[in-house]
């Protein structure tokens, strides 16, 4: 855009001099005798290719080859690095500083469905406040072909949850277990789904703008089952994704579900809770973002904590509770890592995690990730 415009303003700027007494333009100096036919402007190959060279790459073709292979090199198994959150200190890279220790260990694991090419899921977990307060995420990009860019939809969902969830935790933290804030947090509460969802579809309409999904600028939105009912609202059926967040303080837990996937809390005697849970899924079908108004069908739970937080608590793609047989193995399977976590530590649960959800993955055949945060014991917090 700035190029068109530089050009718009040199095209206004034409002096006087430049044009004969007759009024007749001058024409442009080529180089050809008076009379002839300017030879046409030479131009580069459009691979970059120098055409006395024997098909060799000019300098800076090969610099940006180079750079390109090195970027490709550096994408690993679950899709395009820029798109993913691999460690429990960071959202959207790798180098975030790592933030103080707080009461709380993180996790983070994640591994592509069996036969696919990249993962559409993406995560976060980050600590907020100092350590006083938690932030998490899963989205699971529903990867048919008819969302074919829901690896940028799950990212989006993520980046755009955790930027707005980071400022709420500092406040939750801030408020502590002073019930008198709990009102006005609740209320925040409420209104950080549509936040979100807002920011998520600004993001996909401005890049459905410039990189038309269907070949077209606009076209009307569908529901999951393709039939238009929105026509004044474009399609962003491709990004669809779903979101999981939570916010976790010693004194208070937010968490806000679109979509499927999982919510699991663990309590001191080891019982698992699922506060957002729906009962057994009965389909592929599921609620999304690229819906319209997609805030109003995410569920939102909200608890405050009496005699402290739980130990353990656990956000998952639907492709790690797909994996068991039914949800009672799933439900196990929570209770087990929490109680491993804290009889081994929760380094050696970070250590096997990949391999425990490589084969989930292997039963479900879909992309399976789940993040934590694990209560860390006062003596280890001290040290």
């Amino acid at each position: 855009m700035g190029q068109a415009c530089r050009a718009c303003r040199g095209g206004h700027r034409r002096r006087r001099g430049q044009e004969h007494a007759q009024g007749v333009p001058r024409q442009p100096r080529t180089g050809a005798p008076a009379g002839e036919e300017p030879a046409p402007a030479r131009r580069r190959h459009p691979l970059d290719v120098h055409r006395r060279r024997q098909g060799r790459l000019h300098a800076e073709g090969r610099r940006r080859r180079e750079a390109r292979d090195a970027a490709r090199r550096a994408v690993d198994d679950q899709g395009r690095r820029r798109h993913l959150v691999t460690g429990p200190q960071t959202t959207t890279g790798l180098d975030r500083p790592a933030a103080p220790a707080g009461p709380w260990a993180l996790l983070s694991g994640a591994v592509k469905g069996v036969a696919k090419k990249y993962s559409q899921d993406r995560s976060a977990a980050l600590p907020v406040a100092g350590g006083r307060a938690v932030v998490l995420a899963v989205a699971d990009g529903h990867g048919s072909a008819a969302h074919f860019r829901s690896d940028l939809g799950a990212y989006w969902a993520v980046e755009e949850f955790t930027a707005c969830a980071a400022a709420f935790a500092r406040e939750a933290a801030r408020v502590g277990d002073d019930a008198a804030g709990w009102p006005a947090l609740r209320e925040e509460a409420r209104r950080l789904p549509q936040r979100v969802a807002h920011l998520w579809h600004e993001r996909a309409l401005y890049h459905d703008a410039n990189s038309p999904a269907h070949g077209a600028l606009s076209r009307p939105a569908t529901d999951r089952t393709g039939h238009g009912d929105r026509p004044d609202v474009p399609d962003l059926a491709a990004y669809g994704s779903t979101l999981i967040g939570a916010v976790l303080t010693e004194h208070v837990l937010f968490c806000w579900q679109l979509g499927d996937g999982d919510v699991v809390l663990v309590d001191d005697g080891g019982t698992p809770h699922t506060p957002l849970s729906t009962g057994p899924d009965m389909g592929d079908e599921t609620d999304s973002l690229c819906e319209p108004e997609p805030w109003r069908k995410m569920r939102s739970h909200w608890q405050p904590f009496t005699g402290g937080a739980p130990p353990c608590v656990l956000l998952s793609t639907d492709g790690l509770s797909k994996s068991f047989a039914d949800h009672q193995g799933f439900l196990d399977f929570a209770t087990g890592l929490g109680e491993r976590a804290a009889e081994q530590g929760v380094a050696a649960v970070q250590a096997q995690l990949p391999d425990w959800l490589a084969r989930a993955a292997k039963y479900s055949g879909d992309d399976t990730t789940l993040v934590g945060a694990i209560a860390v014991p006062v003596q280890t917090q001290q040290q």
